[in-house]
């Protein structure tokens, strides 16, 4: 199924590839993000719905492709904003200044690429029965995620060509484009494709075709986090 973007109130996905530092605590930066940040994202007008997925080591194994320092990303959030575009944004850099002024922000962490992309193409595999606007809202087990810099052209595999993997419920398209107001995010053009997961990430990576990944800068699974299920990097140094 596709459907058109115009009756989608999603206009654009605004995106976070983070870090945690040597001297952040895993467990006690999911805590803050789950329990804390992202509850109060939600009751901006402008958002319309917020997830995160992390790259845990075995993710991080079958990566095809981890460019510079998108290669130290453990997690990757995205929120879905409508209009108006420049009031949300404002609204959500406005929240995240007060967080900061109170204290109520995680301080060992580091975003690589962040950002608003516009919405651009958005499929639903027919098995799912959800139509393509109402797939980021469906519960899923994970998302491949492909991150291409300065594309020149469209897409080597077209988005609605990934619907036939077994695993794969659906498929937003982002891309940097002059709707998106300037401001203070990582610079420069991209596109970033998402590929949410109801089979499993890690065997759904292993179909995905070679030529989605050709040229990209990050390609790769992510595993949906979980409420309190924080223990992925325990043990780690």
């Amino acid at each position: 199924m596709i459907n058109p973007v115009g009756a989608n109130k999603v206009k654009l996905g605004f995106f976070s590839f983070t870090e945690i530092t040597a001297n952040g605590d895993h467990r006690a930066y999911n805590e803050w993000h789950q329990l804390d940040h992202l509850p109060e994202q939600l009751p901006i007008p402008g958002i319309a719905h917020g997830q995160r997925w992390v790259c845990t080591p075995a993710c991080a194994a079958v990566r095809a492709v981890a460019a510079g320092d998108l290669a130290s990303t453990h997690y990757l959030t995205c929120y879905l904003m409508t209009e108006p575009l420049e009031e949300t944004l404002t609204l959500f850099f406005d929240l995240a200044d007060y967080l900061h002024e109170v204290g109520r922000f995680y301080k060992h962490r580091r975003s690589h690429l962040s950002g608003p992309l516009e919405v651009i193409e958005t499929h639903a595999a027919r098995r799912v029965d959800v139509s393509p606007e109402a797939v980021p809202y469906r519960p899923n087990r994970g998302i491949y995620a492909v991150v291409e810099e300065d594309p020149a052209g469209p897409p080597t595999v077209a988005a609605a060509d990934l619907l036939g993997i077994d695993g794969v419920a659906g498929v937003w398209v982002f891309e940097t484009t002059e709707r998106v107001p300037a401001g203070r995010w990582t610079k420069g053009e991209r596109r970033i494709t998402l590929c949410y997961l109801d089979g499993d990430p890690l065997a759904t990576s292993a179909a995905m075709p070679a030529a989605l990944t050709s040229g990209a800068a990050y390609a790769g699974p992510l595993q949906t986090v979980r409420p309190w299920e924080w223990d992925w990097f325990d043990g780690e140094e």
